[in-house]
């Protein structure tokens, strides 16, 4: 059983669309047992409406950590799948990704994006400054962002997500997982993920390009960020809505 784990706040916009893009997905409808569980943060738009009428479960979130860490904690699966809110799966998304973790006997994976809506300079920056970077490093430094694939028996002797780092907790916590759990960590190369690109009008691409590098480099050289010194806040950035 797999359990696909959503932390959302005011997500009426994308979440939708996600969930379509679960339901429709080949894998489950060939009976394969899975379930969804939404972490709401105390959305006050119709974020709760839509997932309850797509069958999910509902748990009270806050941050990505800890909704993460809510939803993992009453899942039932032995795989677990957390994914942001506005991301949409492309067609034999969880088939193909499924027998790639199995083949390479993996434990954590996480997947290169697609950003949409999708133009060439969009595409050419992620590719330059994520896709092919985490690439490049896959046996050097485990990452994991926006589309975490993760057995639950890793993710519960890491002790899940620490709620103290303020950004770019995903990635701490693939690290602390091959640190304390001996995880075999990959990028899964078989598929990608549609990811708005939201977060980079709202904040402009080299403000968070230069955000992201600055953390990383906070991480290397001094440890996970436990402080509020690039401000971040979740989904500030909820007013473009997504174009396919």
């Amino acid at each position: 059983m797999i359990s696909i784990i959503i932390p959302a706040l005011n997500e009426e916009r994308y979440l939708g669309l996600l969930l379509e893009s679960i339901k429709k997905q080949a894998f489950f409808e060939q009976d394969k047992d899975y379930e969804i569980i939404v972490a709401d943060a105390g959305s006050t738009d119709k974020t709760l409406e839509i997932a309850r009428n797509y069958g999910c479960k509902i748990v009270d979130g806050g941050l990505p950590a800890k909704g993460r860490n809510a939803g993992a904690e009453v899942s039932k699966g032995e795989l677990l799948f957390i994914c942001d809110a506005d991301t949409v799966l492309p067609d034999n998304f969880f088939k193909k990704a499924f027998e790639e973790f199995n083949a390479r006997a993996l434990d954590l994976a996480t997947v290169r994006l697609i950003p949409i809506p999708k133009s060439k300079m969009s595409l050419f920056l992620v590719n330059t400054f994520y896709n092919n970077l985490i690439v490049l490093l896959e046996n050097i430094l485990p990452y994991a962002a926006v589309g975490i694939f993760v057995k639950k028996e890793v993710f519960d002797k890491v002790g899940g997500f620490d709620e103290e780092v303020k950004l770019s907790e995903d990635h701490y916590f693939a690290r602390q997982a091959k640190k304390i759990a001996k995880a075999k960590c990959g990028i899964l190369k078989s598929v990608r993920i549609f990811v708005s690109d939201r977060r980079f009008k709202t904040d402009g691409w080299v403000s968070v390009g230069t955000r992201y590098f600055l953390c990383e480099m906070h991480n290397i050289f001094l440890g996970p960020v436990k402080t509020d010194i690039f401000k971040y806040k979740f989904n500030h950035y909820n007013e473009t809505k997504i174009e396919k």
